[in-house]
């Protein structure tokens, strides 16, 4: 039988496609409606835990949905439903950037903040149907920064220090608060008389003192909120006792001592603060916990610069005095839903805390199902390199909880210790919060991590081995296990890969 010999350019083209066949691959979002039946009761990554679905005595439900509906209000700045946007703002609905796969999520694919500018002429958003056809903010008086992209992630923006009057950096004011993307200047229902420049963004990026957070996801916060300071503190102790450099500690609130866990850094001590805070400074509107109109960082600046707060011109636009969310007393009644009193943040808070944690599911690669095998697999190895030492597949029990069953005396399967760890060189923000310093983060909840687009704190990754690689890091507690996850072979590589998407 007579060989023929294949050209040199079919066989180089035959061992490429056989090396992408065995290359590790992050299997990508997994898209569906991820479900299981608990107690009876469909829970799906979205929905809210089974004892609420379940509980029509106490009318929990109702709190729930209610919180759900004003979680997707669309702001306005006066004359609307939802009343007080501004003066400053990065969105102007809560649902908008925390939208994937299921409102209560994170930042979707399609960046909503991309089509906040547009000409007034044509009206502003007052409903849902009105975004991307009408404007958010005006092109007269903003433009869409450089770092908000179509498909990118959905941002916030901060400086770490402040700059000198000249124009640089001054490294010994650090700064770190929220500078907001776009202003209601020039909007129809944005007063007569208030002019607000947009932060100085291009500046910032050119002198390297510009950093990013992404919209954390809110799935199962309240099982989060409702683990005891002593359940932590042991978890904690059993955590120090590992070989992998790995050392970690709590965010405690300033006031009273106790744990804080929400936000990148475990700022915020509950699920109440965390709300209050992102209403004041993602949409500018005051409430109950932040009473007042929230001036830029370097507007209250009493360091070198000076601070003058915000124009008297642009206090008050609403024209409903302060804070502009409230409570409702008027709206309870015989005929009403009782949950209507409660002001916006009470309400958002009430979503968070009964929404269910995220459901696992299965993974497709290349649109073949993986086995559960390589998922068990991943799981195994996913603990022997070190990754579980902080990403704690769970931290125990949570208390008793007055709330709802499921609440109570549950286990947080969110893989995260919710302490904060020096993460080195690559990932640090030099942003301090509390007591967490420049280069520490809360251990991220990887629960739900199968259907997130964007990863680490600042959005940079799109795909698992990105956000992987960047936990090698100078000074960083997670370099020898991220060089435990490099010196597996390719097969345990997409075993993790597979397992982590199954989350």
């Amino acid at each position: 039988m007579t060989s023929r010999k294949l050209p040199l350019l079919t066989i180089a083209a035959a061992m490429m496609l056989a090396a992408t066949a065995f290359a590790q691959t992050d299997p990508g979002v997994q898209g569906g409606t991820r479900c299981n039946t608990i107690n009876g009761v469909q829970v799906c990554t979205g929905s809210a835990l089974s004892s609420v679905q379940k509980d029509t005595t106490n009318s929990v439900i109702a709190f729930f949905n209610d919180g759900l509906a004003r979680f997707q209000d669309v702001e306005s700045v006066n004359g609307g439903p939802a009343n007080g946007l501004g003066p400053r703002f990065n969105f102007n609905q809560c649902s908008g950037c925390h939208s994937q796969p299921a409102i209560g999520g994170t930042g979707p694919a399609n960046n909503p903040e991309f089509k906040v500018v547009g000409n007034c002429a044509n009206g502003v958003a007052q409903t849902q149907a009105d975004e991307g056809v009408k404007a958010i903010a005006c092109s007269t008086t903003n433009t869409t920064p450089s770092f908000i992209t179509a498909t990118g992630p959905t941002r916030e923006a901060r400086f770490p220090f402040f700059f000198n009057a000249n124009g640089t950096v001054n490294t010994a004011n650090p700064n770190g608060g929220v500078e907001a993307l776009f202003t209601v200047s020039g909007r129809p229902d944005g007063g007569t008389g208030c002019s607000l420049q947009q932060p100085s963004f291009a500046a910032a990026a050119a002198a390297n003192n510009l950093t990013f957070r992404i919209p954390t996801p809110l799935f199962g916060t309240g099982l989060l909120e409702n683990l005891d300071d002593s359940t932590l503190l042991a978890n904690r102790n059993a955590n120090l006792n590992n070989n992998f450099g790995i050392a970690g500690d709590f965010n405690h609130n300033g006031n009273d001592g106790t744990i804080s866990r929400f936000g990148w850094k475990a700022q915020n001590r509950s699920l109440h603060i965390f709300s209050g805070e992102a209403y004041n400074v993602e949409m500018g509107i005051t409430n109950l916990l932040f009473p007042q109109d929230r001036p830029l960082p370097g507007e209250d600046n009493v360091g070198d610069v000076g601070g003058t707060g915000l124009p008297s011109t642009c206090l008050n636009l609403s024209g409903l005095g302060y804070p502009e969310d409230n409570s409702n007393p008027q709206a309870g009644n015989s005929t009403t839903n009782a949950a209507a009193v409660l002001d916006d943040v009470s309400a958002f808070a009430n979503f968070m805390r009964l929404l269910a944690p995220p459901q696992q599911g299965g993974v497709i690669l290349n649109g073949v199902a993986v086995t559960a095998a390589s998922i068990s697999n991943g799981r195994s190895l996913f603990s022997s390199i070190g990754c579980a030492t902080c990403h704690n597949p769970s931290q125990g029990n949570t208390q008793a909880s007055s709330a709802t069953a499921d609440l109570a005396n549950a286990p947080v399967n969110s893989f995260t210790d919710l302490e904060f760890h020096h993460m080195g060189t690559v990932l640090a923000d030099n942003i301090s919060q509390g007591g967490a310093g420049g280069d520490q983060f809360r251990t991220a909840p990887l629960w739900g991590l199968g259907q997130r687009v964007f990863f680490l704190h600042d959005g940079r990754c799109g795909n698992l081995l990105c956000a992987i690689d960047a936990h090698d890091s100078s000074g960083g507690e997670a370099t020898t296990v991220e060089n435990n996850f490099d010196n597996l072979s390719t097969s345990q590589q997409q075993d993790v890969l597979n397992f982590l998407r199954s989350l």
